[in-house]
This record gives structure tokens, sequence and C-alpha cells, in this order.
């Protein structure tokens, strides 16, 4: 069976992918830190600025390989910057990151696909009927 190999481009593709979902994990855990502290009718205003800070350098991240998911996150912070009700928000941040976390999966199987190099497991001359 054969392996399958990303190309160079496409590893770097793959890493800027695997950091901006370490970073939209840590964006999704305080989102819902501010939903909870909203809840308890807790101050907000500090996981607002963190939020409107953590969002533009997910951005800047992606915007090297994958610009269409950096406007997207950018969407995103401008969501969460308006001036509605902070139940709003909260529920525009939840869609934000769902619709970015799909984007990234959908980013990272068109990835594969589009930079893979198969490689056989056995190399050449070494197969099963080679004398």
């Amino acid at each position: 069976m054969a392996t399958v190999k990303l190309d160079t481009a496409g590893l770097n593709k793959m890493r800027a992918l695997d950091d901006a979902t370490l970073q939209l994990q840590r964006i999704h855990a305080l989102v819902e830190q501010y939903a909870m502290a909203l809840k308890r009718n807790q101050p907000t205003g500090a996981f607002v600025m963190n939020l409107r800070r953590q969002l533009p350098a997910l951005a800047e991240n992606l915007k090297g390989y994958f610009g269409m998911l950096a406007d997207q996150v950018t969407g995103v912070n401008l969501a969460a910057s308006r001036g509605s009700s902070e139940q709003v928000r909260v529920r525009a941040l939840r869609e934000g990151v769902a619709q970015i976390r799909q984007s990234l999966e959908i980013a990272a199987a068109q990835t594969k696909d589009k930079h893979a190099r198969p490689e056989d497991s056995a190399p050449d001359g070494a197969g099963p009927d080679a004398a």
C-alpha cells in the first residue's frame, strides 16, 4: 500500500493550520469563559479585550497561505467589536469560532489532497519480485 506524504509547500501549510488550530482553541476557551462570566453577572471587559487582541493575531498567522480564512477571522473580530448587547456578541463569537474551525478542517483536507506526493513503501528494485 502506498503512503501519502506532502511536499514542502503542503508541510508549511499544514504547520500553519496546526498553529491556527491551537490558537483557535485558546480563543474558543476565552469565548466560553466570557459567556460564563456574562451568565454570572461578572465583569467581562477583560475577556472582550483579550479576544480583540487574539483574533488579529490568528488572522495574521493565516494571511500568508490562507487569505480567505484570514478575512473570515477579521470578520469575526469586527462582529465582536460591534456595539450590540453582550448576549448577541457571545452568540456571534460562538458562531464565528465554529465557522473558523470548520474552515480550518476543510483547508486541511484540501491541502492534503492538493499537495499529496505518493511514495511506494518499498524502494525501486527492492520489491518482492526483485531477484
